[in-house]
């Protein structure tokens, strides 16, 4: 009896959708969960709910998850739910453990071979055998392709078709890739270590290959939960399979719209698949976000709900559940350095109104665009850290380019231009203008030194000023000596540790964490998309990536790009992924007096229903305030007699009635029946002209007022 009362205590305060995937029988079940939604407590409260309720033993449960952080949660939860004893783990760390576990008898007596930390140095070695020269970059992407294959269950002599079909941007030829793999191989034998893919293999070859030891595993491991499910990779799966061995207490939980490292390998396509492969599959979809405000979730939605491809099949759309909240905003400036100050003018007004600095987050497509935020920020006080990824002038090819720079001051004649110094100064390093290599490490490397071109560029911009006498001063073009001067000067002041800040971020590596307030930025064509995106396929997971970003705003968020690079630049268009917002917003709409815009930027405001919240993106529903599909509260009446009166205004003017107000116009009139001219005018389609002619006529029968009163005769006529 107890024990049925502590189960019954885990149920309370699900929503029907997550008590729907608590409760569901035992076999296969599928939950896509979007952002928000409260996944890792259904996963909890299920596994929680079986043990407690004495269907499954603790000990034959694991959970899979894909990293440390998430496992340590999963336990957290679980013992604060009353339950002990499940094993929580990464892939890598259950294979590892199991691998140790039965080595004694897969390697008949002989220890487990040593593993690899890192490729790269294995890597580097089997490049220099195969006839490449790479640097720490070039090497880190040659891992990295060669981690694709083994994840995706490519053998060396395989990886030049894979590659083809998969349309790989390889960081070699493909055939010397292969060589490079195939070396890679051999060292490691020779060496006699193994690496993490190594590893995955060996769980599974020791299950496939060894039934005593299979049915051990499977003895122990009864009912398995899988979490991002969307990001598991063919090696992966085939670990799992081999786990479960035909049964199919398998509960696996993912979101389609949150796939975005295939480039890794991972693939959505067993959680699109898992009903077909799963037959009698219990799917439940968890919609509800109590993590954003309605506001956020409208604006994920209509970004998602463009998504083509096969993640859309399971496109989820989510509903908030949070009280309303400010409108997203979208700032449009004249160039990135406009931009990143205006973001850390806007940090530092959070957090002097009480926002914490940790609760927000700047998020970008690449790391190497944090330079920019790192110094706005830096120069408004503002503390940050940085996620994911070293800060700009700590990293090692930044480093390496100053040591360049310093010494370039000796060779490189005085006069040179200054961009034409640095460009000069980074060739010797390796860097090549207009020539971004392929491959993601290498890539960063480039466009980390391509940034410090950029500020170059900037610098050369604004002469130095030298004074000549007591009232008298003289400009002089800035040198190359001064450039490393200001550059030492940025990073000495950026080198300040801290310990809370925002965080400075890209998108993949926030994945997973939210913020308060979330500063989306560069959010421009060549940027995301990234150019490198040339499929249908990579288009699409940008379009995922960002939305991924918008879904880690609790509250506030703010979209915004520059139409050039640097000042003065070639103009660029915006992000084909934002939708077609309203750009009538402002001061002036709201009827306040108007204000003088900076040139640097242009004010968006996004609409959203005045019911639900959701961000409206057709013209007649901004105009009438809500969404088609949510209940009209239409002064029936009052839409009557603005109707008679509109035809006989159009009568008289001897136009079509719509080019009084259109039917829309009419309806938002009746359903919000303003009182005050701010609010007229605040309705889609009612500019200030309009609001001369027809305003104190519109409000009066708002008022109640009969027609008649207004226009007594059939012909009203207004001089245009």
């Amino acid at each position: 009896m107890v024990v049925h009362s502590a189960s019954e205590r885990v149920l309370a305060g699900l929503d029907p959708e997550q008590r729907s995937a608590v409760t569901a029988p035992a076999g296969p079940v599928c939950v896509l969960a979007g952002a928000g939604t409260g996944k890792t407590r259904a996963v909890t409260s299920r596994i929680a709910h079986r043990v407690l309720s004495g269907e499954i033993s603790a000990r034959h449960v694991l959970a899979v998850t894909f990293t440390a952080r998430a496992a340590a949660e999963l336990r957290a939860r679980l013992t604060m739910l009353g339950v002990g004893g499940v094993q929580a783990r990464t892939f890598h760390a259950a294979a590892l453990r199991q691998v140790r576990y039965f080595a004694p008898r897969l390697l008949a007596g002989r220890a487990m071979p040593e593993l690899l930390d890192s490729k790269v140095r294995l890597v580097t070695l089997a490049a220099a055998k195969a006839g490449l020269r790479t640097d720490r970059a070039a090497a880190r992407d040659l891992a990295g392709e060669i981690e694709w294959a083994k994840s995706s269950l490519v053998e060396p002599g395989e990886y030049v078709v894979a590659a083809a079909k998969a349309i790989r941007d390889t960081p070699h030829e493909p055939a010397r890739v292969a060589e490079v793999f195939t070396a890679y191989e051999r060292l490691k034998r020779s060496n006699g270590v193994i690496d993490f893919e190594d590893m995955l293999r060996a769980a599974v070859w020791g299950i496939e290959e060894h039934r005593d030891v299979a049915e051990q595993v499977r003895a122990q491991y009864r009912h398995f939960v899988v979490d991002e499910y969307q990001d598991v990779n063919p090696l992966q799966q085939r670990l799992l399979d081999a786990w479960l061995g035909g049964r199919d207490d398998l509960t696996v939980v993912g979101d389609a719209s949150q796939t975005i490292y295939s480039f890794t390998g991972a693939t959505s396509s067993y959680l699109v698949d898992f009903p077909r492969r799963h037959r009698g599959a219990t799917v439940v979809r968890l919609v509800r976000d109590y993590r954003s405000t309605p506001q956020v979730v409208g604006l994920a939605n209509a970004v998602i709900s463009q998504a083509r491809g096969a993640e859309a099949r399971l496109r989820l759309e989510l509903v908030g559940q949070r009280p309303p909240g400010p409108e997203p905003q979208l700032r449009i400036f004249t160039d990135e350095p406009a931009e990143a100050n205006a973001v850390a003018a806007r940090c530092r007004a959070l957090v002097d109104a009480g926002t914490p600095a940790k609760e927000i987050a700047v998020l970008f497509r690449t790391n190497a665009q944090s330079e920019a935020y790192e110094k706005a920020l830096t120069e408004a006080q503002v503390p940050y850290v940085v996620q994911g990824a070293e800060r700009f002038f700590e990293r090692v090819e930044v480093r390496q380019a100053m040591v360049a720079l310093r010494a370039a001051t000796r060779s490189i004649p005085g006069e040179t231009p200054l961009p034409t110094a640095v460009v000069e100064a980074l060739t010797a390093v390796g860097w090549a203008h207009d020539a971004a290599p392929a491959g993601g490490a290498a890539r960063e490397r480039w466009e980390a030194l391509a940034a410090l071109v950029q500020l170059a560029e900037e610098y050369a911009a604004t002469p130095q000023v030298l004074p000549i006498g007591p009232a008298a001063s003289v400009e002089r073009p800035v040198t190359l000596a001064d450039f490393n001067d200001e550059l030492a000067r940025r990073a000495a002041a950026q080198h300040v540790p801290t310990v809370d800040g925002v965080t400075l971020a890209s998108l993949h590596s926030a994945k997973g964490l939210e913020w308060d307030a979330v500063f989306l930025v560069g959010l421009s064509e060549g940027t995301l998309p990234t150019t490198y995106a040339r499929t249908a396929e990579q288009v699409e997971e940008e379009r995922r990536l960002l939305y991924v970003g918008l879904t880690r705003a609790r509250e506030w968020l703010w979209l915004s790009y520059a139409s050039a690079r640097s000042p003065g630049g070639r103009a660029r268009r915006p992000s084909r992924f934002l939708p077609q917002l309203d750009r009538s917003g402002g001061p002036e709409r709201a009827g306040a007096a108007p204000v003088a815009r900076r040139p640097e930027r242009r004010r968006t405001q996004i609409v959203s229903c005045r019911i639900c919240g959701a961000t409206l993106l057709a013209g007649p529903d901004r105009k009438l305030g809500r969404c088609p599909t949510c209940p009209s509260d239409i002064d029936e009446e009052l839409h009557e007699r603005l109707t008679v009166w509109r035809q006989r205004v159009a009568g008289g003017q001897r136009v079509p009635a719509y080019v009084v107000f259109t039917d829309a116009t009419l309806i938002a009139l009746a359903e919000r029946r303003p009182g005050r001219p701010e609010e007229l005018i605040a309705i889609a389609g009612i500019g200030p002209r309009k609001l001369g002619l027809y305003g104190e006529a519109v409000l009066a029968l708002v008022a109640g007022v009969a027609v008649d009163e207004i226009c007594p005769e059939k012909t009203f006529e207004i001089s245009p």
